[in-house]
């Protein structure tokens, strides 16, 4: 005779926790902790409503870090407050998708605060379930603003004083207060009937979302034994008889009858619409390199100078010749707040293999349009690199003798061109003089991408490139 278990574990829960260390059939949350009842109550849901696998769990950090060790569910994890910009990301790239957001008082109401609300008055079609347990629960039992008056942590030992950190916030409230919401509810967990109630929110604010209602927020009001240093039984009973005298529960918001002014999320575009829309579209032809398919090492190209010298455009130009020869590349810029006149750099990888960060410390080249450039990134490339400077700015060259040293007038090569602005694409050409990854072709077929909005000055830049390659050729050089 077979038995079929009348209740088993949600699908949406793993049957066991493989990516948490020790225990792997339990969680990592506190006795009497508030979080397992919520976790349980979305995982019901997402089972019931048969959405597992269209569901993304967006997480900050916090005690509920660690979710993903238990959802079997899609999850992105956010920094400290930024759960519903990372949310709305996710449902407009992905409208289909239900998005969660999970977050406790500390994250959502402190740094996240502007975050929630600009998420809430655009209407978003998220659900965020927001733990209240009024502390910092997981870096101490700090006060949170959501910590009710007089009561004491590790930063408020003498109680919460309105006079001095002001009264606790109510979220719901607050959210209220604007048009877009379509259902915001207080519940809390800490006896059956009210463990009920906040099942029934929580399943409530993800239909909304399935059926494209709009933004929807849960507070649930959750004990904290470890961070309130109660036992669970007393932690419970508080959360019930105290807390909710200062968050009281109930829907603050089931519904509205605003109308928005546009579908809630446009079609999504079609990707091979997108090179069209950003004006990048070609014929569909690869260009003809002569480097395409050679295998190269790494380059890790860092260039630097004044803002206004054109350095991130040189940056630029890189990049989009090592796509066009079929490399992984990064490019990252970076630049003070001078319009003109600032420190400015790019840093620029173009490899065979996949590229885990943009960053550059060591640079296997540099280029520095000026001395400050020379002079704060000189000593950073590594032993055997090649340091290109214009020294038509830079009168004295670096002092190392473990580089290869190239020396290029790049200002004055571009003053005899007639436009001084190409010393960049000179300081280019100097470096096609030797191997950077890319070929003269590969720049030469970039330009017009990386130059469009000034397509009358391709062929000066194709000018300046060759002129850069013959100053390079009888450059003084050094190792």
């Amino acid at each position: 005779m077979s038995i079929t278990p009348a209740f088993s574990c949600p699908d949406t829960f793993y049957d066991s926790f493989e990516r948490k260390d020790g225990d792997k059939g339990s969680t990592h949350y506190c006795p009497g902790c508030g979080h397992g009842h919520v976790h349980k109550y979305i995982a019901e849901a997402l089972h019931d409503f048969g959405v597992k696998d269209r569901t993304v769990l967006v997480n900050p950090v916090g005690c509920s870090v660690f979710a993903y060790y238990y959802f079997d569910v899609g999850n992105i994890q956010v920094p400290h407050g930024r759960c519903p910009a990372a949310a709305t990301g996710v449902k407009r790239a992905h409208p289909d998708a239900i998005v969660l957001g999970y977050q406790g008082d500390g994250d959502l109401a402190a740094i996240g605060g502007n975050e929630i609300m600009q998420a809430a008055n655009r209407g978003e079609n998220i659900t965020i379930f927001f733990v209240n347990n009024a502390i910092y629960g997981m870096t101490g039992g700090q006060m949170a603003p959501t910590t009710p008056v007089d009561m004491r942590t590790t930063t408020s030992p003498l109680g919460r004083h309105v006079q001095n950190e002001g009264f606790p916030i109510k979220v719901c409230e607050l959210l209220n207060a604007l048009t877009a919401p379509y259902y915001l509810e207080r519940v809390a967990v800490g006896d059956n009937k009210n463990n009920t109630r906040a099942r029934k929110a929580i399943r409530k604010a993800i239909g909304n979302q399935i059926e494209n209602k709009g933004f929807s927020l849960v507070e649930i009001l959750s004990p904290c034994p470890t961070g309130w240093k109660m036992q669970p039984v007393d932690a419970a009973a508080w959360t019930i008889a105290s807390m909710t005298q200062v968050f009281p529960l109930g829907v603050v918001r089931d519904g509205h009858d605003h109308d928005l002014g546009h579908p809630r999320y446009r079609q999504a575009t079609p990707l091979e619409k997108i090179p069209e829309i950003l004006g990048i579209k070609g014929d569909g032809q690869e260009p003809a390199l002569p480097d395409r398919g050679r295998s190269i090492e790494e380059q890790r190209i860092k260039i630097a100078g004044f803002g206004g010298q054109g350095v991130l455009l040189m940056g630029v130009v890189v990049a989009q010749a090592g796509m066009l020869s079929g490399r992984h590349v990064s490019w990252m810029p970076s630049y003070g707040p001078e319009m003109r006149g600032g420190t400015a750099y790019a840093s620029v990888t173009v490899s065979d293999e996949e590229i885990g960060s943009p960053l550059i410390q060591h640079p296997t080249a540099l280029v520095a349009m000026n001395g400050p450039s020379l002079e704060r990134f000189g000593r950073d490339v590594v032993p055997g690199g090649t340091i290109f400077y214009n020294s038509s700015l830079i009168p004295e060259g670096p002092k190392r003798a473990d580089v290869h040293v190239v020396a290029v007038a790049a200002s004055e090569v571009a003053d005899r061109l007639g436009n001084p602005k190409v010393a960049n694409m000179v300081m280019l050409g100097a470096m096609l003089a030797h191997d950077i990854g890319v070929s003269k072709e590969a720049i030469v077929a970039a330009l017009p991408a990386a130059v469009k909005a000034h397509a009358q000055l391709i062929e000066l830049n194709r000018k300046a490139i060759d002129a850069g390659i013959e100053a390079a050729k009888g450059a003084p050089a050094g190792a």
